[in-house]
């Protein structure tokens, strides 16, 4: 990465560690070299610290003499990003830096996802401990791990073991600027396996593959319809299944399971005589879907490709797995499940099919597809409803279900002193008034407030775009206003 891209950026000092943030691998699950980042910073600031065995990271920093009776406020956000690209990419993500770019006052990567989710929290804690507005109460800074794979680091954050005093916290997870979240969705993973048998391929292999979808956030952008390149597989596959011989050899597609899956592949083979009339056929299905009023604009010029690959070799998914896969595709409901009946316009039930892959049994006796949902809802008897329905769906199929990483929502407060205090210092500072919403994205705020009942909590943040792709973008002007905001809240809390 070009050192000082984001040097004309202001808050000059929030940009510095953005930039120093970007240049260090940080998906998630590798987070130490951030987290090493962290501590280092913390010990040349002299400030105490402690890190815990899952890495997360928590910072103090005294009040200004004569306002520890303000009470600590704890300042929180995830140090793990999530690591998407374009094809033609060559990055990775666990090796290189991201290579930025600033235009018309947005910053992106170069062909990859930018971390701005979360890493422009991590900068601006790091910016306000380094040169802290004065008066200012007690700041606890937690910079946790692995949220955007299960909310790992806020599971295994102990707040006693760690030093917490703070009643009050600030999360800096959002990405809409003029927005306070005041309450989120919980959710949970699902893992369904299915068991085929193989036999020797024969025929003609050919590869259908779709494309150029537009993705997006599993929870903030499931409500937008888009199309699910995995789904849309079993749309393009499943209704041609009893007029060609054909037989899978394999599915993948997705790379998260909080993200809608921008692509997908499929390999099948079938009699070299049905290859003409099956291409057409699947070109037919995807014109037809394309035409359909509940394709949205930005995926109707999605790529469909039908290419031939020659002479069949090696194992294939058997007639009976063929049909079982592909029904499985076809039944599973995906996209927005339900509506909230008390909060106009919020999704309050929504399931995600996030990543396929198929792997073959060593010595030739079998295959597994494994498909990775995650489910989000507020509601804790909606995620019991959602994996009794996934496993006995599983269950019917022949296949299993394994539930995992579930997490609870975070319900909304009536009366939430820092969230008025931050809509007051909007007013004055900003002359804009915030408006208060709930979210069906997950927040780390659930399992904090789970751990701190009574925890008075707001999440806010800078204005981002097309998070969890390689879109993605974060608004210059919006984080240094969010930055103000920030640093008049804290001053305002002393």
């Amino acid at each position: 990465m070009k050192e000082n891209v984001l040097s004309a950026c202001r808050p000059e000092l929030v940009f510095r560690y953005f930039e120093d943030i970007c240049a260090i691998p940080h998906p998630s699950g590798h987070e130490e070299a951030l987290a090493d980042y962290v501590e280092a910073f913390a010990r040349r600031q002299g400030l105490a610290c402690r890190r815990d065995e899952a890495n997360n990271v928590f910072i103090r920093k005294p009040a200004t003499t004569g306002h520890e009776a303000a009470g600590a406020v704890l300042l929180q956000g995830h140090m793990d990003m999530v690591g998407e690209k374009d094809a033609e990419s060559e990055h990775d993500f666990l090796t290189d830096g991201l290579s930025l770019s600033v235009e018309d006052g947005w910053i992106r990567a170069d062909h990859t996802t930018l971390g701005g989710d979360d890493g422009i929290a991590v900068a601006m804690m790091l910016a306000l401990l380094d040169q802290t507005p004065e008066p200012h109460p007690a700041l606890e800074c937690l910079f946790t791990v692995s949220e955007e794979t299960g909310l790992n680091g806020a599971w295994a954050f102990d707040p006693d073991g760690m030093g917490m005093t703070a009643t009050r916290m600030i999360n800096l997870d959002s990405e809409q600027e003029g927005v306070i979240t005041a309450g989120c969705a919980g959710g949970v993973r699902t893992d369904i396996t299915l068991s085929v048998g193989t036999v020797p391929a024969r025929g003609t292999a050919v590869t259908v593959s779709v494309a150029g979808l537009a993705g997006g956030h599993s929870g903030a952008e499931i409500h937008k319809g888009h199309l699910n390149g995995i789904k849309l597989l079993g749309q393009l596959l499943l209704p041609l299944v009893d007029e060609y011989d054909f037989r899978l050899v394999s599915l993948s597609g997705g790379g998260k399971d909080n993200a809608i899956p921008r692509d997908g592949t499929a390999t099948l083979c079938l009699p070299a005589e049905q290859v003409s009339g099956f291409c057409a056929r699947v070109a037919a299905e995807a014109e037809a879907i394309r035409r359909e009023p509940s394709t949205v604009a930005e995926d109707r010029d999605f790529v469909c490709a039908v290419t031939p690959a020659g002479e069949a070799a090696g194992l294939m998914m058997d007639s009976d797995g063929t049909r079982r896969v592909l029904t499985l595709l076809g039944l599973v409901r995906n996209g927005v499940l339900a509506m909230s009946a008390h909060v106009p316009g919020l999704v309050a039930f929504s399931r995600n099919l996030g990543i396929v892959r198929t792997d073959y049994i060593q010595g030739g006796t079998g295959a597994q597809v494994s498909l990775t949902f995650s489910t989000r809802s507020a509601c804790e008897h909606q995620l019991d409803a959602n994996q009794t329905e996934l496993s006995c769906l599983a269950a019917a199929l022949g296949a299993t279900a394994t539930h995992r990483a579930r997490y609870p929502g975070w319900d909304y407060a009536p009366v939430s002193p820092v969230r008025e205090v931050w809509i007051r210092e909007s007013q004055r500072l900003l002359g804009v008034t915030p408006s208060v919403e709930v979210i069906h994205a997950g927040l780390e705020c659930g399992i904090l407030c789970g751990k701190r009942p009574g925890l008075d909590m707001i999440s806010v943040g800078p204005d981002m775009r097309d998070i969890h792709t390689p879109r993605e973008q974060l608004s210059v002007a919006s984080t240094a206003r969010t930055y103000a905001l920030l640093e008049a809240v804290v001053t305002a809390l002393s």
